[in-house]
């Protein structure tokens, strides 16, 4: 029964958040993911026909597409379900994983064919302008479509964002290549299609690097980047009858929510429910915090610099005094 209860009440809590609707992300990703999928194995084939590897590259990155894409709607079907005894946040961090794996597999792909571009410098064949060219439009309007698809999501929430930024890069990508076929067709320039390969690899590098960032720091717990510390620390102790915050951690749950927790030091005993919860209410509005746990302290132990207690108790309230200053610098 009380299972029940707690499933009721998380229901209540997330109707404000979720920005879109999943329903249409879902229809984005179904439709994204097989106009991909059917390119992808056309691109290769014409590539490998017409002695492209632009035409591959591209092909590649496509392909990493459908990957990444599957894995960020995985990620979102996971985010959504109830959760259970041992995942009591739910699924939510899949959508952190999926990020993280993504960017890592995006790396994988540009080394492959980085390798193969070098490969065709250094002996270069005939390239069929003409072919490249006609694949690469076919793509850029595959790519364009897929992207506008996801263009609403992807403001709020970081694995739509990644998936949206996939597929506008691509366009532009196919673009480059459908460039490059037109001047190989025209003046037979055969080492432009390598060398067209290695800038898309560059570009896609580049763009995987940050979302590579971004989401290792999600998944080490860091505080997420729209949302400033120092900023909540300074609010919660502007807070009426807080005169002192500590342990405050602020860490992301998915790509889309936050979490926080805090310890307040209320001398004038717990403020009440309504206190609490209004706190609560700003956060949400504020800083976009939606899960707050906020613990009050009357303040009558010394909770950061007492020396006296045990040496065990000791080293723990030592790190958080450390932990403090770190605050104050901000």
């Amino acid at each position: 029964m009380s299972g029940h209860h707690h499933h009721h009440g998380h229901g209540h809590d997330h109707g404000h958040h979720h920005h879109g609707d999943p329903a249409d992300h879902g229809r984005a990703f179904a439709i994204a993911i097989t106009l991909n999928a059917i390119f992808v194995a056309v691109e290769f084939g014409y590539g490998f026909v017409a002695n492209s590897t632009a035409l591959m590259a591209d092909a590649g990155h496509n392909l990493s597409d459908v990957l990444g894409l599957m894995l960020a709607w995985g990620a979102a079907i996971l985010g959504k379900r109830q959760p259970t005894g041992r995942y009591t946040y739910g699924l939510r961090g899949s959508s952190m994983l999926a990020a993280l794996f993504n960017s890592m597999l995006l790396m994988l792909a540009c080394g492959a064919i980085a390798w193969e571009a070098v490969q065709l410098l250094l002996d270069p064949a005939p390239v069929q302008g003409a072919t490249v060219s006609i694949v690469a439009a076919v793509g850029i309007a595959v790519n364009g479509i897929s992207a506008w698809l996801f263009m609403a999501g992807s403001k709020h929430d970081l694995n739509i964002r990644g998936a949206y930024l996939h597929l506008a890069a691509d366009a532009a990508i196919s673009l480059g290549v459908l460039v490059s076929g037109l001047v190989v067709m025209y003046t037979n320039w055969v080492w432009l299609d390598p060398l067209v390969s290695l800038a898309i690899v560059f570009m896609i590098l580049l763009g995987t690097w940050s979302l590579l960032k971004e989401s290792l720091r999600m998944v080490m717990a860091a505080v997420p980047a729209n949302v400033d510390a120092g900023e909540v620390e300074a609010f919660l102790r502007r807070c009426k009858g807080v005169t002192e915050v500590h342990d405050l951690h602020i860490w992301p749950m998915s790509t889309t929510e936050t979490a926080l927790t805090a310890h307040l030091v209320v001398p004038s005993g717990y403020p009440g429910d309504r206190a609490i919860d209004e706190i609560a209410r700003q956060l949400k509005e504020k800083f976009a915090i939606h899960h707050t746990t906020l613990q009050t302290e009357e303040g009558t132990t010394e909770h950061a610099c007492c020396l006296q207690e045990p040496a065990e108790q000791h080293g723990h309230d030592h790190d958080h005094d450390h932990h403090d200053h770190g605050h104050h610098h901000h």
